[in-house]
C-alpha cells in the first residue's frame, strides 16, 4: 500500500508517534502521571521482568482508551482451530497434500480467524512448549474485529494474495514471498483483497530471533536491517454496534466486545514490536566446493529450546542460488531426521520432487525416510556438472521442529487434500549395486 512507512532493524529500541499529535511520547519517563494529550499508558510485555536484558522484551503503548475496559470474555467457537493433538492415531508416513482449497466468497464469507485450520502441531500452550502449523483461506476482510494470540507467536507465509495488517503499533502490508511476525498478545486485524492463502507457523513459549552466523562472520544470511517495523498509526473511532476482540488463549477461542477500535494507540516505543521480512533480501550461503550443505545454511528465523543448538522451530528457505557443487549429488539427499519437517511452496517448482504445488505443504516426520523422487536422482546422478542456477522463481520453505508432530483430523481426512499416492514417487528406484564394481 502507498504511504506505508517502516522503520529498520530486528529486535531493536524503537520509538514512533503519530505525526497527528507531535509529542505524544513522554519524555524522560515511561509513566507519567498525566500523560500527553490525555493518553493511557500501558505496557506490553514479551518477557518476564526479570529477564536478561539481552532478552528483556516490552513496549510501552500510549493509548485514547486502555485495552482493559471491553465486556467479559465468552468461549466462541473454535472452527478447525485446535490443540488436540491425540483426535486421531499418529501417522508415520510421509505425507503430501495438495494445494488447500479457498472458498468462494460467492459462497461463503470467510475472514482470517475462520478460515484458521490447524494441519500439525506437538506440546502444549499451558506449559509454554510446542507449535502448531496452521493454514489460513479467506476471502473477506476482518469488520470491526480483532485477534489476539495469548498463546504464543504467529509467523505468518503468505502465499496467495497480499494481507494489509493492522495492529497496536500501525499498519504492514504482506505480500508473497514476504512473511510477517506477530508476537503473543499483539491484537490485529486482516484485510485481504480476494481469495487468500497461506502458511502460519505459532510457537508458545520463545520468540523468534535471528540463528547465531559462527564462522560466517559478521554478515550474511538474513541481515537485521531488512526486517521493518510499522510505524505508529491510530484511530479515534467509537463502534456503537460493538468492536469484537477475539483470543486465543490455552488453545480456544474467547471473545469479547467493546464499543471502541483497539488501534488507538497514538505513540509507543520499546523493543517487542510486529514485522515483517522480504525473503528476496536473503543472502544464499552455499557450498561451492563439493557436497550438499546441511539446510541449516538457509535458516531465516529461529526459535530455541533451552538445548543448545536445539529449536523449538526454524524457518528455513530454499531461494534461488547457484549450484556449483564438483563430483556431487546436488539435490537434496536422502535422509532420516531427528526432527519434523513441514514444508510449503510459496511459487515456482521444488526441485527435488514432482508434483508439489504451491499452496501446498508436505510432512516427514521424525526418522521417516525421504528424499529425492526416482526422476529427481536418476535425472542428477548422470548430469553433466556446469554451474547452474537452482530454484529460478521458486520459493520453497520448511518448518522445521524437535517436537514429534501430530496431524490433526482435519489434516488427514477433513480436508480431502490428501495426496494418497505421494508415496510412489519412489517405488520405482532401482537397485543400483554392483558388486564387481572397481574404482578407475
Amino acid at each position: 500500500m502507498a504511504g506505508l512507512k517502516y522503520m529498520s532493524g530486528f529486535g531493536n529500541e524503537f520509538a514512533s508517534e503519530d505525526p497527528r499529535c507531535p509529542g505524544s511520547l513522554p519524555e524522560g519517563q515511561n509513566n507519567p502521571q498525566v500523560c500527553p494529550y490525555g493518553l493511557y499508558a500501558e505496557q506490553l510485555s514479551g518477557s518476564a521482568f526479570t529477564c536478561p536484558r539481552s532478552t528483556n522484551k516490552r513496549s510501552w503503548l500510549y493509548r485514547i482508551l486502555p485495552s482493559v475496559r471491553h465486556k467479559p470474555f465468552t468461549p466462541m467457537s473454535c472452527g478447525d482451530l485446535t490443540e488436540n493433538w491425540n483426535e486421531v492415531e499418529p501417522d508415520p508416513n510421509q505425507l503430501r497434500w495438495k494445494p488447500f482449497i479457498i472458498p468462494k466468497s460467492s459462497e461463503k464469507k470467510v475472514d482470517f480467524i475462520s478460515g484458521l485450520h490447524t494441519v500439525c502441531g506437538a506440546g502444549d500452550s499451558k506449559s509454554r512448549n510446542g507449535i502448531a502449523i496452521h493454514m489460513y483461506t479467506c476471502n473477506t476482510s476482518m469488520t470491526d474485529k480483532c485477534f489476539q494470540n495469548a498463546d504464543g507467536d504467529f509467523l505468518i507465509v503468505p502465499q496467495q494474495g497480499e494481507i494489509l495488517i493492522t495492529t497496536e503499533f500501525g499498519k504492514m502490508m504482506v505480500e508473497p514471498n514476504e512473511i510477517c511476525v506477530i508476537q503473543q498478545g499483539m491484537r490485529f486485524s486482516v484485510d485481504v483483497f480476494g481469495e487468500t492463502r497461506g502458511y502460519i507457523l505459532e510457537v508458545f513459549g520463545a520468540h523468534f530471533e535471528l540463528p547465531d552466523l559462527g564462522p560466517i562472520g559478521a554478515n550474511g544470511m538474513a541481515n537485521p536491517r531488512d526486517f521493518q517495523t510499522p510505524v505508529a498509526w491510530y484511530e479515534d473511532r467509537t463502534v456503537a454496534t460493538g468492536y469484537t476482540v477475539v483470543n486465543k488463549y490455552q488453545g480456544k477461542l474467547f471473545s469479547c466486545q467493546q464499543d471502541f477500535s483497539p488501534f488507538n494507540v497514538v505513540a509507543w516505543h520499546g523493543n517487542y514490536t510486529p514485522y515483517k521480512y522480504n525473503l528476496e533480501n536473503f543472502m544464499v550461503i552455499n557450498c561451492v566446493a563439493f557436497d550438499h550443505a546441511d539446510p541449516s545454511i538457509f535458516t531465516v528465523l529461529t526459535a530455541k529450546s533451552t538445548r543448545p543448538g536445539v529449536a523449538i522451530a526454524d524457518f528455513v528457505i530454499f531461494p534461488p542460488r547457484w549450484g556449483v557443487a564438483d563430483h556431487t549429488f546436488r539435490p537434496p539427499y536422502y535422509h532420516r531426521n531427528c526432527m519434523s519437517e513441514f514444508m510449503g511452496l510459496i511459487k515456482g517448482h521444488y526441485e527435488a520432487k514432482e508434483g508439489f504445488q504451491p499452496g501446498g505443504a508436505s510432512l516427514h516426520s521424525i526418522m521417516t525416510p525421504h528424499g529425492p523422487d526416482v526422476d529427481c536422482f536418476e535425472k542428477n546422478s548422470t548430469a553433466v556438472l556446469k554451474p547452474e542456477r537452482v530454484a529460478e522463481g521458486t520459493m520453497a520453505f520448511m518448518f522445521e521442529s524437535s517436537f514429534s508432530m501430530a496431524v490433526t483430523k482435519w489434516g488427514l481426512d477433513t480436508c480431502h487434500r490428501l495426496d494418497k499416492s505421494y508415496y510412489k514417487c519412489w517405488e520405482a528406484l532401482k537397485n543400483h549395486f554392483n558388486p564387481n564394481w572397481k574404482p578407475n
